[in-house]
């Protein structure tokens, strides 16, 4: 069972109905979970219920075939079984016009985009969350917000050459995945889409209609699914499908997160391993696992999967180095926390001092929700956290860099895409498959995070600088 964990594609349990052509399953409707993997030439489905399992040459259709909404991880997916082999998806596919959507952060490409660039980041609603009362403040707060943080951003900025370099290793990861999927035999044209500068999703959206692409897959380059990263982008893909007549008919799949995926797993293992060897003693290095944070809310509050999704995925690439006998000791703490709200803890700065403290001496830091390098990974961590990691008595620092294109990284990103094109679903089908219920708010909390969410923005508007607590980050 634990060779196959790290092929796990959903960590929920998945309703699964079986096609009617096949006999050999004693019921038309089981609850199991549900392990789609891949190799050289055929897809399988591996199926594990009451500790047992057994391998199928069958690949799953999801019936919500792209849950465009940022709660696609509160309810189980329902699947159709059907049989393919690489050959028999190819042919079913060459008749289409491929397309794939890579989705990402965006950055300012030199010291002018900054201030425009955090703008649009605090704009975002899922980054700053507002009563519904109070989201005419949305925009003035971020303009504040991003007026007083411009000065310290664009220091870190300037220290990593004037610019962000996540555009230029996008397109370098969207050219290889796109010789990658031309070695699989699968022709596609690959776009960029970033969420908070250009080329913005909708830029990229506009390019696949004048290339009259006929299926697409959408693939965040986030391995794990937050409301404020992928949730963010596909809600923006929703407004967009929902006005254009031409999504309609448009057959989409969209890939929530990929952090189980055994080719991602074990590049990240490679990178590990291969970094502990530059250190004297490598057997006593601590690996720290450092994730961009969340607010504590999105999670206990807006049901965001991140957390757990976050330590699955630490667990699942300590479990890969240990079965290579690498049994080094590691934590998880999160980075990059902004403004007086409770972030996921335990936060990086604080716990690197703490295991100075405890007499740590090596310790070799693993940028873990990034696979391109960034002004997080090349600013905060590079320099801010190095230096903190020596103030604090650590004597050998390391840090792991980013996947960008690792050619292992990219194999596995083809075979993801390859994987999704089954599940390809026009727009207004899908829409009509899923449900429209929603949850009844309960009055008195909505009115408890009414009033609440009133006195914040009454002193964040009044009161500038309270917003002093907002400049620590370096984004």
């Amino acid at each position: 069972m634990d060779s196959m964990q790290t092929k796990l594609l959903s960590s929920k349990p998945t309703n699964l109905h079986i096609s009617p052509q096949f006999t050999n399953f004693s019921s038309s409707r089981i609850n199991t979970c549900a392990f789609p993997v891949r190799d050289d030439r055929s897809f399988k489905l591996v199926l594990h219920q009451n500790h047992s399992s057994a391998s199928h040459n069958f690949i799953y259709l999801p019936q919500r075939t792209h849950a465009i909404a940022t709660n696609a991880h509160s309810s189980a997916d329902t699947c159709i079984i059907h049989k393919y082999d690489s050959d028999q998806l190819h042919s079913i596919t060459k008749q289409d016009k491929l397309g794939v959507l890579l989705l990402n952060l965006g950055g300012p490409e030199n010291l002018d985009d900054v201030q425009p660039f955090l703008f649009n980041l605090f704009a975002d609603p899922d980054i700053i969350r507002l009563p519904r009362l109070f989201k005419f403040l949305q925009k003035p707060l971020a303009k504040l917000i991003s007026v007083l943080r411009a000065p310290k951003s664009k220091e870190a900025y300037a220290s990593i050459g004037g610019g962000s370099p996540l555009l230029r290793i996008t397109n370098e990861q969207a050219e290889a995945l796109k010789k990658s999927l031309q070695e699989k035999k699968f022709h596609a044209d690959i776009y960029v889409g970033m969420r908070y500068w250009h080329p913005f999703t909708e830029e990229a959206i506009d390019q696949i209609k004048k290339d009259h692409i006929t299926k697409l897959v959408i693939l965040p380059l986030y391995p794990q699914f937050s409301i404020s990263t992928s949730g963010s982008s596909i809600r923006v893909l929703n407004d967009i499908f929902r006005e254009d007549g031409y999504f309609e008919g448009l057959p989409i799949s969209i890939i929530e997160s990929w952090y189980q995926r055994d080719g991602y797993i074990k590049s990240m293992a490679d990178l590990i391993e291969k970094e502990l060897l530059s250190f004297p003693n490598s057997d006593e290095v601590m690996i720290f696992f450092s994730a961009h944070g969340v607010p504590v809310s999105y999670v206990e509050e807006a049901g965001d999967p991140y957390k757990v999704q976050m330590e699955d995925c630490v667990s699942l690439i300590i479990h890969e180095l240990k079965s290579r006998g690498v049994k080094n000791s590691h934590v998880l703490a999160y980075q990059s926390r902004v403004g007086p709200v409770q972030w996921l803890k335990p936060y990086t700065d604080e716990l690197i001092v703490e295991l100075g403290q405890q007499g740590v001496k090596s310790l070799l830091a693993v940028p873990i929700s990034f696979v391109s390098e960034h002004i997080e990974t090349l600013e905060e961590i590079d320099m801010e956290y190095k230096e903190l990691a020596l103030e604090s008595g650590i004597e050998n620092w390391g840090r792991v860099p980013a996947l960008n294109c690792t050619s292992s990284f990219i194999s596995d990103l083809a075979n993801l895409v390859i994987e999704a094109l089954p599940t390809a679903t026009a727009v207004a089908q899908a829409r009509n498959n899923n449900c429209n219920d929603k949850d009844e708010l309960d009055i008195m909390q909505y009115v408890v995070k009414m009033l609440f969410g009133s006195v914040i923005a009454f002193f964040l508007l009044f009161f500038p600088r309270l917003l002093t607590l907002f400049r620590n980050s370096s984004l």
